[in-house]
Formats: C-alpha cells, sequence, structure tokens
C-alpha cells in the first residue's frame, strides 16, 4: 500500500469534515456581534484584565448549550420551533414567537446601529452605508444558495481575527493577562455585577439555540454527521469567547491604563488609535463592521426560522421566494424595518438595545428548561438522551443561567438595584 493510499481515509474524513461544518461556527460567531463587541469593550476598559477568568467557564456553557441544540438537530430532523411546537402547543409556541419577533427586531436595529458606526469612522454617512449592506444582505439570502451562503458566512467568522491582532498590536503584559485568566475574582458593586451578568447574557442568546438547529435540519445533516457537527459546535464555541477575550484585552491594556471609559465600541475603536497605533484601530472597526454585516444577515435569518417552523410554513435559504414566500418576506420585513429605524433621527437607541436584552432574558431561561426536556425524551432522542453526569453539569448550568438572568432583568429595569 502506498503513502497516499493510506492516508485516503484521512483525506476523505477531513473532507466529510468539511461538509458538515458550519452552523456551530457561524452560529457562535454571530454571537460577537454588535452588542457583544460593546460588552466586551466596556468590560476591558472599565475593569481591565479582572473579568478574563470567567472566560473558559463561558466556553463552556456555549459549548454545552450549543452541543444538545445540534444533538436535538442532528437525531430529530427538526428545528427547534417545530419542536417546541409538537411539546407545548401553539399557543405558547405563539407567545415564544411574539417575544423572540420583538427582541430580534430590536437587535437588527442593533446591528445596523453598528454598520453605520462602524463606517462614520471611515467617513461614511449612516445614509449610504446602512441601505447599502442592507440591500447586499437582502441579496444574499434571497437569491444565494445554503452552500454560498454558508461559504460567505465562514469567511466572515475568520475576520473576527481582526480583533486578536489588535490585541497584540495593544501590546499587553501578557504576564498579567495569563494572571488574570486563571485567578477568580469577583466585586461586589453594581457596575461589576452587571457587566459580569452581561458577558454571559450576550454569549448565550435564545436565537442561537433557533438558528443552528434550523440550519442543521436545512443543511440535511443527520445522525452519522454528528461527530462532525460536535467539532463543529465546539471549534465555534472555544474561537467565539477566544476572540471576546482578546477584545477585552485589547480594551484593557490599553484603555484602562490610561484610564478612558467607553460606552460603545466605536468608542473603543476611535479610542484605541492613538493608543496603541492607528492599525489596531483600523482593524477593530473593521471587525465592528464585520460582526455587525454579519448578524444583520444571520438575526433575521434566524427569526424567518423559527416563525416558519412553528406555524409548519415553508422555510429554507435552497428554497425561491414563490417557494417560500412567508419565510423570505418576514426576513424582508426586518431587514427593511431595522435599517430604515437607524435612518431616523432618533438620538439614542441604547434603550432599545435594553429592552432587546430584557426580552432575551425572559425568553432564554424557558428555551433551555424546554430544550433539557426534549433532550431527555427517549421516544425522541433515543440513545442520544442526556447521560446522568450530563444532565447534572446541564441543569447546574441552567439554574445558575437562570440566577443570572433574573439579575440582569433587574438591573436593566431598576439600574440603582444594586446601589
Amino acid at each position: 500500500m502506498t503513502y497516499w493510499e493510506r492516508l485516503k481515509p484521512i483525506r476523505l474524513r477531513f473532507l466529510l469534515l468539511l461538509t458538515v461544518v458550519g452552523p456551530g461556527i457561524i452560529t457562535a460567531n454571530v454571537d460577537n456581534d454588535a452588542g457583544g463587541i460593546t460588552t466586551y469593550s466596556v468590560a476591558g476598559a472599565h475593569y481591565g484584565y479582572s473579568l478574563l477568568w470567567m472566560m473558559p467557564l463561558v466556553a463552556l456553557a456555549l459549548i454545552i448549550v450549543q452541543e444538545m441544540s445540534a444533538r436535538l438537530g442532528v437525531v430529530t430532523g427538526k428545528g427547534l420551533a417545530d419542536l417546541i411546537r409538537e411539546s407545548m402547543g401553539v399557543r405558547t409556541t405563539a407567545l415564544i414567537i411574539i417575544i423572540m419577533l420583538i427582541a430580534n427586531l430590536a437587535n437588527t436595529v442593533s446591528e445596523f446601529a453598528g454598520v453605520a458606526a462602524s463606517m462614520e469612522i471611515f467617513g461614511v454617512s449612516k445614509y449610504i452605508s446602512v441601505p447599502l449592506v442592507a440591500v447586499s444582505v437582502w441579496l444574499l439570502i434571497v437569491k444565494g444558495s445554503y452552500k454560498s451562503v454558508e461559504r460567505l458566512f465562514l469567511v466572515a467568522s475568520s475576520l473576527y481575527l481582526t480583533y486578536v491582532v489588535s490585541g497584540v498590536l495593544a501590546n499587553p503584559p501578557w504576564h498579567e493577562v495569563l494572571r488574570a485568566a486563571v485567578t477568580p475574582s469577583f466585586h461586589f458593586d453594581a457596575g461589576y455585577v452587571t457587566i459580569f451578568v452581561t458577558i454571559i447574557g450576550t454569549t448565550i442568546a435564545p436565537w442561537m439555540q433557533f438558528y443552528q438547529q434550523a440550519a442543521i435540519a436545512d443543511k440535511g445533516l443527520m445522525v452519522a454527521d454528528y461527530a462532525y457537527e460536535w467539532l463543529d459546535v465546539v471549534v465555534g464555541s472555544v474561537f467565539a469567547v477566544f476572540v471576546a477575550a482578546f477584545i477585552v484585552i485589547a480594551c484593557s491594556a490599553t484603555l484602562f491604563t490610561h484610564g478612558l471609559r467607553v460606552e460603545t465600541a466605536k468608542d473603543a475603536a476611535v479610542a484605541l488609535g492613538p493608543l496603541a497605533g492607528e492599525y489596531a484601530s483600523i482593524l477593530f472597526a473593521l471587525g465592528l463592521l464585520n460582526a455587525s454585516v454579519f448578524s444583520a444577515a444571520i438575526l433575521p435569518l434566524s427569526t424567518a426560522y423559527v416563525v416558519c417552523e412553528a406555524f409548519g410554513w415553508e422555510s429554507g435559504i435552497n428554497r425561491s421566494f414563490k417557494d417560500a414566500p412567508v419565510f423570505f418576506s418576514i426576513y424582508t420585513a426586518l431587514i427593511v424595518l431595522g435599517a430604515a429605524i437607524i435612518l431616523l433621527p432618533i438620538k439614542s437607541l441604547v434603550q432599545a438595545m435594553l429592552d432587546s436584552q430584557t426580552l432575551n432574558g425572559v425568553l432564554l431561561p424557558v428555551i433551555l428548561i424546554v430544550m433539557l426536556r426534549l433532550i431527555n425524551d427517549k421516544r425522541l432522542m433515543g440513545n442520544f438522551v442526556n447521560g446522568r453526569i450530563f444532565n447534572i453539569v446541564a441543569w447546574a448550568m441552567v439554574i445558575i443561567l437562570i440566577v443570572l438572568t433574573i439579575i440582569l432583568i433587574i438591573t436593566t429595569i431598576f439600574p440603582n438595584f444594586l446601589g
């Protein structure tokens, strides 16, 4: 047997892996959207490296949740909204859909706000950038196939490396970074608790489970693909949190060190220039643009999947507008509304973003509990139900997330609750 013949099984497995990967990597990285980048920027600028220790724990929580979503998708071949309707009925599903529709519209608005903010750094008016991006992402989804759209999204995921480069250019004291990453610390003051909870809340959002499972079903992945999809989820989750950590590092090494406070990712990008050099600032701004465009395409798509699955309407990127009119109409409406609101003379969209975060917080515990109920249903999952240890870990994590989500909702509604 020749050397190349011995390598053939490895090459075949690698090619199979390439055909399966996508949903996990894309879903995890889209979560580093304009709101997420702002959260990590504020965390680094206001609290330095002190929050880095929680990043490995956040990655673990993300892996656990997304793995259950992936397993549900490959075993049942159905989206999460479809399974919720079957297990909880139409009325409960409709309530979940309404909350998610409102939250995702607000999130879509924030993504176009990110587009406007990032392009304004380069001197481009929002009246040019926002319509251009809106039309581009609309054409991409409506006219593209699932395979072409996924390839483009995977390329967009790789562009998050600009934040890693920005972090390196900031020239942080790496011994301090490493020490902070392995040394848990906690300060019980309102700002610290709020940013602590927000980091977790922005990393695990309800739309992620819906989108990833819908993408798996749309792609036609099956039980035989589970091992590769598991790897897809793990790699995507670790990479997304790795990027988030470097956003914190970049802002810690520059803004925190010089006592500068920021409110948005745009502020962070502009402030990096004089402190870490023009290239770091440009890369940070380009990262924000990439994240905003990427998320502006995915969030409305996630919503369209959810609504159509819940009510049994045709859905999928591979279908035409004629074959899935409701699916593409919902997608179009969210793109148009999200872009149009940004073009209105509104002074601040912060409250809308906070409200969407609160709605996500209300929905997340419900979705996680429903997922655990579904994943432990032997009639549905067969031998792919959770094991005892996995269930203990998953339920413990869900309870912690619920407690933290309640804190997040309270502090959002009552900003002075913690003093």
